[in-house]
């Protein structure tokens, strides 16, 4: 599935690292100065990388940039980008590639501890950066510090964007350019909980977004626009179409079926649709291999 065309679908930019997942009974762990587990395993990916990956699983001409390592994660990162047909066009950072220990239980609910790594002057150069962007029908920019210094340009080429703001809960200023200044936002239900809906109106009514959806789990998601309905519209949760091993990667899922659906002109709530089966099937396989295809994707949508 090469790519063949001078123009991308999606530019995605930082967010690539590894994670470490290490399985257990249950979280939280128990206390214990040993706790036996089963093969620890090495997964390359994390948020920009997910999507750069399930975007381009989905047929989408992606590119991704990022600050990585020159070390032994870096690599793995880079394999993994060569393995989905990801065009990978890396800036080395001397501070190394970051990376994730995961905690996962049997349900496959998950524990993250993330070492981000970059040192807050860390910058990609604007001639990395420009030639991939000025090709772009869309942006996805992960909230890496150094991808908030990108917005500019951004703007200027006139180029749609999103984001994924994560578990953010509304107070924390790290987050707070990249959700005023994206076209798209996307962020989890978790991290502002009772106030997601208050929050959802609020980038909104103060940034440049015309659409936040906020994802929920279990419980589906809910999507709000500039010129609708002042209620967040509900989209259900999809049951995955096999057990549940992982839930490593569902969000990133979940935008890579949204965008999906987006730069095919769908409607939005079509677009969460997509998204809902997208994050479903990424929870049936580990470190989010389980990659969704169009063929798939569209069979699920049309079932």
């Amino acid at each position: 599935m090469s790519q063949h065309n001078d123009r991308y679908d999606v530019v995605v930019v930082g967010g690539s690292g590894v994670d470490t997942v290490i399985r257990v009974d249950a979280l939280p762990v128990p206390l214990a100065d040993s706790v036996h587990v089963g093969p620890i395993e090495e997964w390359p990916g994390h948020t920009g990388g997910n999507v750069a990956l399930g975007t381009r699983a989905l047929g989408l001409r992606v590119a991704l940039l990022d600050c990585v390592g020159d070390d032994w994660i870096g690599t793995l990162v880079r394999q993994r980008m060569a393995e989905g047909d990801v065009e990978f066009h890396p800036v080395i950072s001397p501070a190394g590639t970051r990376r994730a220990v995961n905690l996962v239980d049997a349900a496959g609910r998950r524990m993250s501890f993330y070492d981000g790594r970059d040192p807050a002057e860390l910058r990609m150069p604007r001639e990395h950066y420009l030639p991939r962007l000025r090709r772009a029908r869309h942006a996805h920019v992960s909230i890496m510090n150094f991808a908030r210094f990108l917005y500019d340009d951004i703007e200027e080429l006139g180029v749609p964007v999103s984001t994924d703001l994560h578990d953010w809960d509304g107070l924390a200023d790290h987050h707070r350019e990249f959700a005023l200044r994206s076209d798209l936002v996307f962020l989890s239900a978790a991290g502002a909980g009772d106030g997601t809906t208050a929050l959802m109106r609020e980038i909104l009514r103060e940034g440049r977004a015309g659409t936040v959806v906020a994802t929920a789990g279990a419980d589906g998601s809910y999507v709000l626009t500039r010129d609708g309905s002042p209620t967040p519209r509900h989209i259900p949760a999809v049951a995955p179409p096999t057990p549940v091993v992982d839930t490593n990667g569902a969000g990133d899922a979940f935008v890579s079926g949204f965008l999906h659906g987006r730069l095919a002109g769908r409607p939005v709530l079509d677009c969460a649709r997509l998204g809902a089966i997208s994050g479903a099937h990424a929870c049936t396989a580990p470190g989010s291999t389980a990659l969704i295809t169009r063929d798939e994707l569209r069979a699920a949508a049309a079932g």
